[in-house]
């Protein structure tokens, strides 16, 4: 490496002394021509010429730097109004990502609702349906009460005796007895409609939960697919150098045994340490020959570029 350093160093450095050289070269004509134009007679004229078409270029100049500078502004407002609705396009689009994403939860949270709705007129309909059979049954009773009633006053008509005022007690009772039960079943209906809405919001609960970590989940998976492909691909790189370096080795070796064909000695006997060691000797010894060749071929150049440059008359 400091070999190649060094050439490269000696490369630079002949390209640096041929640019003096021609500098020098270039000096030494403008100098003859700048004493043929001071002892020309018409000095002052080109002179001026000169000058004026120095004056020219300069105004020149000066306004292609101001047309420059006026691009330059132009291209950095341009620049920032791009930024400006890049970062526009990106905020709309993370708006229109997170607008789809509670459109779909709301229509998710919509299709809970209508199942909800659905269950719950189902379980109206069966307690309708409950009622309407308590209604039938407590009609059936108070037909029943009333037929008896009605034979029990038939009874009391055989009686010749003053009438009475008749007070049916056992008609009170069994009505205040069917309000008992009426109020027992309202609440029981009422206790169970509490408790399936709470059934209800828990597995709601439940519901977003398990989406939740179904959305973890993937995220997690996706992830790992990810790793997987880099680790996949880093295998593979690893296999190919591993392939390529195994491929080198065993060309490095037959060309060893190629080279050792003199010897009786086979190349299974020789330990893999010493086939190593005279491998990386021999590159060595080829790096070092090659850098030595190119340092003396620099120096060569340098020294008969240097030698032809001091020969030559001054211009």
């Amino acid at each position: 490496e400091e070999s190649l350093q060094m050439w490269d160093l000696n490369k630079r450095l002949e390209a640096y002394l041929a640019r003096v050289k021609f500098l020098e070269e270039e000096n030494e004509v403008l100098q003859a021509e700048i004493q043929s134009a001071k002892s020309s007679p018409g000095g002052d004229s080109w002179r001026a010429k000169y000058e004026e078409e120095l004056r020219a270029l300069r105004d020149a100049l000066d306004h292609a730097f101001r047309e420059k500078c006026t691009a330059e502004l132009a291209r950095d407002n341009l620049y920032e109004e791009v930024q400006q609705v890049k970062s526009r396009c990106q905020k709309e689009q993370a708006a229109r990502e997170e607008a789809k994403k509670l459109l779909s939860l709301s229509r998710k949270e919509l299709e809970e609702e209508r199942r909800a709705q659905i269950w719950l007129k189902e379980r109206a309909v069966q307690l309708e349906k409950e009622v309407e059979a308590l209604l039938e049954v407590h009609e059936e009773e108070k037909a029943g009460l009333d037929q008896e009633i009605a034979s029990f006053s038939q009874s009391l008509e055989s009686f010749r005796c003053a009438p009475v005022a008749f007070q049916p007690v056992e008609v009170e009772d069994y009505s205040k007895r069917l309000s008992e039960i009426w109020k027992g079943a309202v609440e029981t209906y009422k206790t169970e409609v509490s408790q399936l809405e709470g059934s209800l919001c828990q597995a709601k609960e439940n519901l977003w939960k398990a989406v939740e970590d179904n959305q973890q989940s993937q995220l997690q998976l996706q992830h790992l697919e990810k790793d997987l492909a880099g680790l996949k691909a880093r295998k593979e790189m690893l296999e190919e150098s591993l392939a390529r370096q195994w491929q080198e080795q065993r060309g490095e070796a037959e060309k060893f045994q190629v080279g050792e064909g003199g010897e009786q000695q086979p190349l299974s006997t020789v330990p893999p340490a010493r086939v190593q060691a005279v491998l990386e000797d021999r590159q060595q010894l080829m790096h070092l020959k090659m850098s030595r060749s190119l340092e003396v071929a620099t120096y060569r150049t340098l020294l008969e570029a240097e030698s032809t440059r001091l020969q030559m008359p001054p211009g």
